[in-house]
């Protein structure tokens, strides 16, 4: 966006958003100096939702919900609004009129006033029942003998008339609803505010109870239903147990295996006490056959004592066991136990300095761990009766374990289900004694008149009407395609621009009188000056390429190229240079005689190769018919011609064919060698232009673009 240029467009229109905003301003201040007073009155309701002291909250449930909060504020507003609540509002109104015809809150309408007494007291009767009834009034009410919905629009007391007026919000995240209303009497603000809050508490209130009932008589039948299958279930499981004997399935099989398993152990320690005595035998029976045998004659007495004791002690292990473990078999072990012990204490002693002491000893630790093992081997046949007894009683329990699983799973869902509908039913009980209980905290009061609105009106009409015409200007600017100055062709072209030159308002233009200028002329002047510097930048490209054959185009006709043409070969002859132009305009006088240079054919040239030249400044015409030149001549003559003419000009200027006349100018362009493209200022770049455009600037020797007739103030 060209800052500057949208700058000069907004300095064009300054008036425009001066004058409109002002006029605006003044309008609105004679519309709005007699607007009538207006009076606001608000009135507010206390929720309880965010004050805690108003509420019975539960252990480990202290964090609030804003969420949920700003929901139930968000609900309680919009049936504040509803339909239902505002006809309750609207039915007081119109009573509180019709009751009072010496002190209406608003002028009777046509619809009232027309009303005689008897009828008035009719449509009293009706909003009353309406009221009681609490019945929504829609347009279905006026089919009566009476318009009642169309009274009520009269007045101005329908939804959509009050809601215009009425502002119901939650200030500042606080716990109160305000209700605001605004009006043109100071009475009826606060009436209404006072009327609509008193209503919806009462009505909320009463359709917050008979759901919260009907909840609970929904629940509590539903609580029946779940004990009820809940005893059921129960009866059926303590009937199977009674049935069967079994008082605790689970803890009696669980003993049972805890036996059985600790039955197993001693077993297990049995056998490996079995062995490892077993074991120990071996090993003292080797050492035995590895002495000398020794027979002395009391010890061998007593030895055989010893092993006849031992048989009996066996006989008695197993009348033990097998007795069932009697107390008079127990004695009677110890006793022969005891015996053996003495005659194996006095072998020893009689022995002390006997070589066989040492195999006696070896003896008795073997008829010791005989005795040991006979005992295991006693009590692993104690220990299988026991387990056989022990499985065999578990075994009656496994058919029980299905049927009491199923009758124990049955009943303990039946118990979870009736104790979530408990919890539900205690819940809904208690939220019924603690639910949310609106208050009318402040009433609505009579205030005094708001400050008048007309100054804001006044200012918003002035400021609005600005931003207006500032977007209209904007918007002017955004579609303004127009090339004006030379930063815009140079960013439109993203070519070089080699200057501008001015637009000349004089009907009778000549290169006489704009170079013999004696008045002063800023436009001749202007113009003079351009034309010089353009004739620099091209005499250094003529200079640094070593060229002086120039092609003068543009993209349409009337462009001015021709006086462009005209003005540069003028401009070459005031600094001596010998110049032959092609074309251009007739009126082109000589430097130094002030004659008009005499003007020969093109055409005749090429045919005879004769050219009468002129003091500084030659013409040759073209033709008018614009025909090709390459039907005249072939590219080679026509070369040659240039070549003679570079030989006898310094400088050759050609008024080439607009780009439109596309096949003409492209012929002329194949003789030029440096060439430059006119374009006039306030016209767009059309999208057919592109294409000549990328032509002419992909064209050999291509300087640049003079942007012309451009308003003299905007040149730079």
């Amino acid at each position: 966006m060209d800052i500057k240029a949208f700058l000069k467009l907004l300095n064009k229109y300054k008036w425009l958003l001066v004058l409109v905003p002002a006029a605006a301003a003044v309008i609105t201040f004679f519309l709005v100096k007699n607007l009538p007073k207006e009076y606001s009155s608000e009135a507010q309701i206390a929720t309880g939702l965010v004050d805690q002291s108003k509420q019975v909250v539960a252990a480990g449930n202290q964090n609030a919900d804003f969420f949920k909060i700003n929901q139930q504020f968000s609900n309680i507003i919009e049936r504040m609004k509803m339909r239902k609540i505002m006809s309750i509002l609207s039915y007081n109104l119109m009573l509180h009129d019709l009751e009072n015809p010496k002190d209406p809150f608003t002028p009777y309408s046509k619809k009232l006033d027309s009303l005689d007494n008897t009828q008035r007291q009719e449509v009293i009767q009706l909003f009353k029942e309406k009221l009681q009834t609490k019945r929504v009034i829609t347009i279905a009410d006026n089919k009566g003998k009476y318009k009642l919905y169309d009274m009520l629009g009269s007045m101005g007391y329908n939804k959509e008339d009050i809601e215009k007026k009425l502002s119901i919000y939650r200030p500042d995240n606080s716990d109160f609803i305000n209700v605001d209303y605004v009006s043109q009497s100071p009475k009826l603000s606060a009436f209404l505010v006072n009327t609509l809050s008193v209503e919806f508490i009462n009505n909320y209130g009463v359709d917050v109870n008979t759901n919260q009932n009907n909840s609970i008589e929904l629940l509590d039948s539903l609580l029946k239903k779940k004990e009820a299958g809940m005893n059921q279930k129960n009866a059926a499981l303590k009937e199977f147990k009674m049935k069967n004997g079994v008082l605790n399935l689970d803890k009696q099989s669980e003993i049972v295996y805890t036996q059985i398993s600790q039955n197993e152990e001693r077993k297990a320690q049995a056998i490996r006490e079995i062995q490892s005595n077993q074991n120990a035998i071996i090993d003292i029976d080797a050492k035995l056959r590895g002495r000398d045998t020794f027979s002395g004659g009391n010890s061998t007495v007593d030895n055989k004592e010893i092993v006849n004791l031992k048989n009996q002690l066996k006989i008695a292990n197993d009348a033990y066991i097998d007795g069932n473990f009697k107390v008079s078999e127990k004695k009677k072990m110890d006793s022969l136990s005891r015996i053996i012990d003495r005659l194996s204490s006095r072998i020893s002693d009689d022995n002390v300095t006997n070589p066989q002491a040492s195999r006696q000893g070896l003896v008795q630790q073997k008829l010791a761990l005989e005795t040991a093992v006979s005992q295991a081997k006693g009590s692993i046949r104690s220990i299988d009766n026991e387990l056989a007894m022990l499985k065999a009683k578990y075994n009656t329990m496994v058919p029980f374990d299905a049927g009491i699983q199923n009758f124990e799973r049955d009943a303990e869902l039946a118990t979870k289900d009736y104790m979530a509908s408990l919890d539900s039913y205690n819940q809904t009980r208690t939220e019924q004694n603690i639910a949310l209980k609106l208050q009318l905290a402040q009433i609505g009061l009579e205030g005094s008149a708001l400050p008048s609105k007309g100054i804001m009106y006044v200012a918003l009409s002035g400021i609005s009407s600005f931003f207006v015409c500032f977007a209209g200007i904007v918007v002017l600017f955004l579609l303004d395609n127009n090339i004006r100055d030379a930063r815009q062709l140079e960013a439109a072209t993203k070519s070089r621009v080699l200057g501008s030159l001015n637009y000349m308002n004089n009907a009778d233009l000549s290169m006489r009188n704009i170079w013999n200028d004696n008045k002063n002329n800023p436009e001749y002047t202007a113009y003079r000056d351009l034309v010089r510097s353009l004739r620099f930048e091209i005499s250094n490209t003529f200079e640094k390429d070593n060229t002086k054959i120039l092609g003068v185009t543009s993209l349409t006709d009337k462009e001015g190229k021709s006086f462009i043409s005209s003005s540069l070969a003028y401009a070459f002859a005031m600094i001596g240079k010998k110049v032959l132009l092609v074309g251009g305009e007739t009126e082109v006088v000589k430097s130094n005689s002030k004659e008009l240079a005499l003007r020969q054919d093109f055409e005749t040239f090429l045919v005879k190769r004769q050219i009468q030249t002129e003091d500084l400044i030659t013409v040759l015409n073209k033709n008018d018919n614009n025909s090709s030149l390459l039907e005249m001549q072939n590219a080679k003559n026509l070369k040659a011609g240039f070549e003679v003419l570079r030989e006898e000009f310094d400088v050759i200027i050609i008024d080439v064919n607009s780009l439109r006349d596309v096949n003409i100018a492209k012929e002329w362009l194949l003789f030029t060698e440096n060439n430059i493209a006119v374009f006039e200022s306030g016209k767009p770049i059309a999208d057919q232009d592109k294409e000549l455009i990328d032509y002419i600037k992909e064209r050999p020797g291509f300087i640049g673009w003079v942007l012309n007739k451009i308003v003299l103030h905007k040149i730079k």
